[in-house]
């Protein structure tokens, strides 16, 4: 018995459909990589023809301009503390409200699912006094802090999910073992968090990467900037040099690119290990 369906026209326009579709939100991406090789002159001519010749300049003019190298290690330094601390704090959380069931650690996970659904908009002024009154404002250990709460709900969340799908005998073997709770967590469960670890990591990155304005609330120092703010300055001294502008946002942009694309292969397998275990 045939078990495949056979390629047939309706398929085939799915897949076209597909193409057109891809095709359309790279379009922007193409104008940007474009223009940004292109001269000031060049690009009012015509934006949407391929440069004339590839004009490295104006990245190198940026790349001075917007002190990159430091922007770059801020961005760095704030997206990788910020993911360890999230994925640390999520992990032991939520395994603690899962393995451990009470009424308390029952409501204490409702607050983390509601705290979800808060806009960051209406909280952000009380934020900001709260902030300075601790001391938090202006650092880059300030934002770190302020990532960690605002990211927590979303990967306790997760990671509860996954948990659940653990089977509790794999831990009973290693306490019977001589395993202390802490070895239990650290030596066999969080292992097998891997998949979901790899995906909050993935989602938190997009996020404080390219989170512009919690940093601005935050950070008031030149010397501190990450690099959207970096940029959103850019922009706003070279505003009309657009040849200057666009090299700057392909400077933004490519450093979390290349670890989507070196984290695929890792997104991959967490997704099917995740429909698996589901």
């Amino acid at each position: 018995m045939e078990t495949t369906k056979s390629y047939n026209f309706r398929l085939f326009s799915l897949e076209v459909l597909a193409i057109i579709l891809g095709l359309l939100f790279l379009v922007p991406f193409y104008f940007v990589i474009v223009n940004s090789m292109k001269t000031f002159g060049e690009l009012l001519v015509n934006s949407s023809n391929l440069p004339q010749s590839f004009n490295l300049a104006n990245y190198s003019k940026v790349w001075t301009i917007m002190k990159f190298p430091r922007v770059f290690s801020n961005s760095l330094l704030i997206t990788l503390i910020s993911n360890i601390g999230l994925v640390v704090i999520s992990s032991m959380a939520a395994y603690r409200l899962v393995r451990y069931p009470s009424r308390f650690n029952n409501l204490l996970f409702l607050a983390f699912v509601a705290a979800m659904v808060i806009p960051f908009q209406s909280i952000m002024i009380p934020l900001v006094k709260v902030a300075s009154q601790v001391g938090l404002m202006d650092s880059r250990l300030g934002l770190i802090i302020c990532y960690f709460g605002f990211g927590v709900s979303l990967n306790v969340f997760l990671y509860h999910g996954f948990i659940k799908s653990i089977p509790k005998e794999i831990e009973e073997s290693a306490r019977v073992d001589g395993c202390s709770p802490y070895g239990v967590f650290w030596r066999i469960v969080f292992p097998l968090l891997k998949p979901m670890s790899v995906t909050i990591v993935l989602l938190n990155s997009l996020w404080i990467w390219n989170d512009f304005l919690l940093p601005l609330l935050v950070l008031n120092s030149p010397d501190l900037r990450t690099i959207p703010l970096a940029t959103y300055s850019f922009f706003g001294q070279y505003t009309k040099q657009w040849d200057l502008a666009l090299a700057a946002l392909v400077l933004g942009v490519i450093p979390i690119i290349i670890f989507f694309l070196s984290m695929q292969k890792y997104i991959i397998e967490g997704i099917t290990a995740g429909s698996v275990k589901g």
